[in-house]
């Protein structure tokens, strides 16, 4: 038997070609399965697919048993494999590793999954998880679409760019996501078997990427990117291997430490890197103390944002029930876990996205840390850009000039907060939000609220300013003086523009 799984170009063509002959694909799945059933399964409940899957009429049957055998976990017999896939034989899925005789026919050891986003619809090879198999994932397990990697995906700027890295590309979800915007892509990991899948993953879809081994840049010593992707095996723990899809074998967080400290000089001028990182907390009020040194050692100008603030049960937890030990095994090797922890002075593990720019020109790098962890305020490739080109307009603009601008005010919601009193509701604070921007609420006050309200891009903030400090009865200077820093936040977070 072969070593790695689909090791043949003409075998994974052929498989292409039967799993798109039977309908399988993101629109074909969903419409047998029906709405109900595939919001079901997105949220991990298989069963309702399973019963659709079953009521399939004989012109879907084809599809029904893939989705049983590759998305379900279901045990299937060779002759309904066969018809499924009359493309391939069932003898070279045997050997090509896709699927494995069991008691009662045969099941999936491959995760192949359509994968829809805005470019396209693309098939993805991984390994079927924990949930789909008995007993825990293999040392060399090859994660799937799961959710850090669609975070990273939604997050990534899409403008083209020339040459592309997606370092620890896993089953080649990054580098799938780039070839709709990239020209050429190279895609790094440790993993044999993750470079296997992603090549699969590559030729069924008809890219071309080059794939290299090796960890962190050491691959592509010497090469430099326009962009840079990676959701690395991030995990804080004792340095131990136990899983290469999330343990780096360095301990505590020196995997994030030292992408961050040598991602630079591995972007050209002007390029952008995005990562996902953890790391140490030992002081929860000073959270961003570690990530910071080490972001600002770099000289990139840095978007940092903090996701999460996990403390040690909660995030042993998490990763201990992702492998599918055993209860014993997952509490001792948990107990060993917090013990490590415990001894070192661990009290949090800080969870998040990093956006990082390498300025053209020379410059002090302008980095911003923060910590936003609501619902629907999650970094999305469009924000990432508009962040960046916030701050260089606010770099090359003075407070002068910005009083000559004419601003305007983007969509927003004012929410005023109240307490009952002895003479009705009393406001004790209120704010702007911009729905949808990563941290876009900026505190106002009376004369905040009036000024973003007339910000509709006909007059001058200055002239604004002027009749507000009329009415106020104060000096147009002091007041434009107090509001500016206010004026200045607003741009950051996207709630003002210039409309001129």
């Amino acid at each position: 038997m072969n070593r790695y799984p689909l090791d043949s170009p003409e075998f994974v063509d052929a498989l292409g070609a039967g799993l798109r002959a039977a309908g399988y694909s993101s629109d074909g799945i969903d419409a047998l399965l029906g709405d109900d059933a595939s919001r079901a399964l997105v949220s991990g409940v298989w069963w309702p697919a399973l019963r659709q899957t079953r009521r399939a009429v004989a012109d879907q049957a084809r599809l029904a048993t893939l989705i049983r055998l590759f998305l379900l976990g279901a045990t299937e017999t060779s002759d309904d494999v066969a018809a499924a896939l009359p493309e391939v034989d069932v003898e070279a899925l045997l050997d090509q590793q896709v699927i494995e005789s069991t008691e009662g026919g045969v099941r999936a050891v491959l995760d192949i999954r359509p994968h829809g986003s805005d470019s396209g619809d693309y098939l993805v090879v991984a390994d079927q998880d924990a949930s789909m198999r008995p007993g825990p994932v293999a040392y060399d397990h090859v994660l799937g679409i799961g959710g850090a990697s669609m975070s990273l995906a939604q997050a990534v700027i899409r403008t083209p760019f020339g040459s592309a890295l997606d370092l620890g590309t896993g089953c080649g979800v990054q580098a799938l996501h780039m070839s709709s915007h990239c020209d050429r892509i190279v895609a790094t990991d440790t993993n044999e078997r993750a470079l296997a899948l992603a090549a699969a993953t590559a030729r069924l879809n008809g890219f071309d990427w080059d794939l290299r081994n090796g960890s962190l840049f050491d691959p592509v010593a010497g090469d430099t990117f326009d962009l840079i992707v990676s959701n690395p095996p991030f995990v804080v723990g004792t340095g131990a291997q136990d899983y290469i899809y999330r343990d780096s074998g360095m301990v505590g967080d020196d995997i994030s430490r030292q992408l961050i400290e040598q991602i630079g000089d591995h972007l050209n001028p002007g390029g952008i890197a995005q990562i996902l990182a953890n790391w140490v907390v030992r002081d929860v009020d000073a959270w961003d103390e570690r990530v910071r040194s080490w972001v600002e050692s770099t000289g990139l100008d840095a978007w940092v944002v903090q996701r999460e603030l996990a403390d040690p049960i909660s995030y042993v937890s998490l990763w201990v029930s992702d492998a599918g030990e055993s209860v014993v095994d997952a509490a001792e090797r948990g107990a060993r876990w917090l013990d490590w922890f415990e001894a070192e002075g661990i009290v949090a593990i800080g969870m998040g996205s990093i956006t990082f720019r390498k300025p053209i020109e020379s410059r002090p790098a302008d980095v911003v840390i923060e910590e936003i962890t609501a619902a629907g305020q999650e970094v999305t490739g469009f924000e990432a850009q508009a962040f960046f080109a916030r701050r260089d307009f606010l770099r090359i603009n003075s407070d002068a000039d910005l009083l000559a601008a004419r601003l305007s005010t983007s969509p927003v919601f004012l929410e005023t907060q109240a307490l009952p009193g002895d003479e009705g509701w009393q406001q004790v604070g209120a704010a702007v939000t911009r729905p949808g921007g990563p941290g876009a609420v900026l505190p106002v006050d009376e004369v905040l609220t009036s000024l973003l309200a007339g910000c509709r891009g006909v007059v001058p903030l200055a002239a604004l300013i002027s009749l507000l400090a009329d009415f106020h009865g104060v000096a147009p200077e002091a007041l434009a003086e107090a509001a500016m820093p206010s004026i200045r936040e607003a741009i950051g977070r996207g709630i003002l523009y210039r409309a001129d």
